[in-house]
């Protein structure tokens, strides 16, 4: 498809209320502007992000998920608005598609559409109830003849119900035409890229109306919207997951973020959290558990367990209230209350309540090693670095200090000591 995609990303969004820009903002675990990104690149080679506002910050973000993605700097100052966003900005295509950053939720099959309807100028609108805020669409006989701001609009323009979805495919030796010919004479002293239709209209050139859904291209300007969105996301990633498979327990009760990926017999309950680029094949994540940035094979996890980032779990059990920290379990039960940092643990090993890897000594993260068929009893601390070989009992209590070899017991208990009728002395009794 010969097509340029432009992704406007240049304004400070200040009905965020925050320092972060606006495009930024989490949706699912990804930027904004990624899930944006993410659809235009389904459709096109050429895509250009214009940015203006942190213009660094931003461009060192989406340069972590994307390569192939160009970066135009807005002259804020001189040529604000939408229109002075494509001042001297250059396309591949004869055809440019404009975007805005705050959309996430636009789908590459919506924007395919634009493509299919035959016009010199394609743009998006929608119907609402309530147009507050939205700039007019004033159409004529199936064509647009002008869009008008809200600040800018006659009592007659603002009763028109079709407003601007702010989504355009015009052609580009349009652009070339009329971008210089943008003025800023308005309310907000902006050059309007909405500003073409009419001087587009006025020269004869052809501009149809493309109705959309409000949801796909719902605009993310403050986070009452962001959270809107976030809900929207979430149900199209979990009805996708559970038409591929995936048992899903009280799915509204459930947070995925985007990224997360599943193969084979898998099953979800209510609360779970799974976020970052996790991994989780035929297991079954209980009850109010949360993964994070790990790879789970053939497990049960939970109820309440907290599987944190960089963690490789297969064939093991995860009990409740076990928290595992980039660490290795391959065929390990830890039933219940236990932490697991930095560690390594092989086939056939039991961890008991209460155990616990003491990895971090205020300064360094070290290392602790569990060989095969390793017993672990309750309340015991391992200090690491330490390597228990295999075929170990560790009991309960203990505090392991120093390596362990194959086939040892491995005890520390400081000696019982009773003393007799001690209470009824300490209560006078």
């Amino acid at each position: 498809m010969s097509l340029s995609v432009v992704i406007l990303a240049a304004g400070k969004g200040t009905r965020m209320k925050s320092a972060l820009p606006k495009v930024l903002h989490k949706i699912s675990g990804k930027p904004m502007i990624y899930h944006i990104i993410k659809e235009a690149l389904k459709i096109s080679e050429d895509v250009t992000v214009v940015l203006g506002h942190e213009a660094e910050a931003v461009k060192d973000v989406i340069k972590r998920y994307f390569e192939n993605v160009k970066f135009h700097i807005q002259d804020l100052k001189n040529f604000p608005g939408t229109g002075g966003a494509l001042k001297e900005l250059k396309t591949k295509s004869d055809k440019v598609l404009i975007l805005n950053g705050d959309m996430p939720l636009i789908t590459a099959d919506e924007l395919k559409s634009f493509v299919v309807l035959k016009a010199d100028i394609v743009m998006s609108v929608i119907e609402l109830e309530n147009p507050s805020g939205y700039g007019r669409v004033i159409i004529k006989d199936g064509k647009v003849v002008k869009i008008v701001e809200q600040k800018d609009a006659t009592k007659e323009e603002l009763e028109t119900k079709t407003v601007n979805a702010g989504v355009y495919l015009i052609k580009r030796e349009i652009l070339e035409e009329f971008l210089p010919k943008l003025s800023n004479e308005n309310a907000q002293k902006e050059y309007y890229l909405t500003d073409i239709i009419t001087l587009a209209n006025q020269k004869g050139y052809t501009i149809k109306p493309l109705y959309v859904k409000e949801e796909d291209f719902k605009g993310v300007n403050s986070k009452l919207d962001l959270a809107h969105a976030e809900e929207i996301m979430q149900d199209r990633i979990k009805n996708e997951l559970m038409l591929n498979g995936v048992i899903i327990r009280l799915p509204k009760t459930v947070f995925i973020e985007e990224g997360v990926k599943f193969e084979g017999e898998c099953e979800i309950e209510s609360g779970v959290v799974i976020k970052g680029d996790s991994f989780i094949k035929n297991s079954h994540i209980k009850a109010n558990s949360v993964i994070e940035e790990s790879h789970i094979e053939y497990c049960t996890i939970g109820p309440m367990a907290r599987i944190r980032p960089g963690s490789f779990l297969k064939d093991t059990h995860i009990g409740n209230f076990v928290e595992v920290k980039k660490s290795k379990l391959l065929g390990v039960k830890a039933g219940h209350l236990s932490y697991l940092g930095d560690s390594e643990i092989d086939e056939g090993t039991n961890i008991g309540a209460g155990t616990i890897t003491c990895n971090y000594d205020g300064k360094s993260k070290y290392k602790t090693v569990i060989g095969k068929n390793v017993f672990v009893g309750s309340d015991t601390q391992l200090v690491a670095p330490v390597k228990i070989e295999d075929d170990v009992i560790i009991a309960a209590g203990t505090t392991v200090t120093k390596d362990v070899p194959k086939g040892s017991l491995a005890i520390s208990r400081t000696p019982l000591k009773i003393v007799k009728d001690f209470y009824y002395k300490f209560f006078n009794k």
